[in-house]
């Protein structure tokens, strides 16, 4: 079992930066996958981001490339995603994710553990 929570939302104007962290629980963190996910109201989930098990191999939405991060610190069980060059269209509650064993990165069902969701907002 896996417990994420997330942390370093909040309001930001268009073209601010935030980075947001993901502490998980656990001893075998590096072991898994972690993604990060959004959703805006009214709309679906979407992929943002993964960092894949074991190394540092990253995955981005076509949406983010070039302006957010993803990162992790395998001794601080901890995940980063770096968001810089903000647009109105990246608010939305971001979630941190940890697949165990799936390998299909942008698909939210690949994922068994979440945490809460951050909010981040962007304004004009």
């Amino acid at each position: 079992q896996v417990q994420l929570v997330e942390s370093g939302g909040g309001l930001v104007q268009a073209g601010g930066s935030l980075r947001l962290s993901c502490a998980a629980s656990g001893r075998t963190f590096s072991r898994y996958t972690m993604g990060w996910f959004r959703q805006a109201p009214g709309k679906e989930r979407e992929f943002v981001a993964a960092i894949i098990r074991y190394g540092y191999t990253t995955y981005y939405a076509d949406s983010v490339k070039g302006r957010f991060t993803a990162s992790r610190d395998n001794a601080k069980n901890t995940v980063y995603l770096q968001m810089n060059s903000l647009k109105l269209e990246d608010t939305a509650v971001y979630y941190c994710a940890a697949a165990s064993f799936g390998t299909r990165w942008t698909i939210h069902t690949e994922y068994d553990y979440w945490g809460q969701g951050t909010q981040v907002t962007v304004s004009s």
